[in-house]
């Protein structure tokens, strides 16, 4: 479903509140519900789904000592996706502040 609609010829932007968004976002994070199940759910696209719960989504928890198996690989994935972003991240502030001391010569 796209998030804009014809009225009078003139398209809108269809607008949430944060409390909307976030309520979508726990279908996902605490029900257990796909993104596209969820969506489809609030009558959103996935993609919208997906952005929210990039910003509305509650950070996960450290396994404790008593974690299974399955939650250590999880968490290690996640870890992992997290340090590769912080590195890409890390790597473009590097060039980004090497090209303004550059051009500030």
């Amino acid at each position: 479903m796209s998030k804009e609609f014809k009225v009078s010829g003139k398209q809108h932007r269809r607008s949430f509140t944060e409390e909307f968004k976030r309520d979508a976002v726990n279908l996902v994070a605490v029900e257990g519900y796909s993104f596209n199940r969820a969506a489809q759910a609030v009558g959103v696209s996935a993609s919208s789904l997906r952005g929210w719960y990039e910003k509305y989504a509650p950070e996960p928890q450290a396994c404790g000592e008593d974690a299974t198996f399955q939650q250590l690989q999880e968490e290690n994935r996640r870890l992992r996706k997290q340090l590769r972003e912080a590195e890409m991240e890390r790597a473009l502030l590097k060039k980004a502040t090497a090209f303004f001391a550059k051009e500030s010569q």
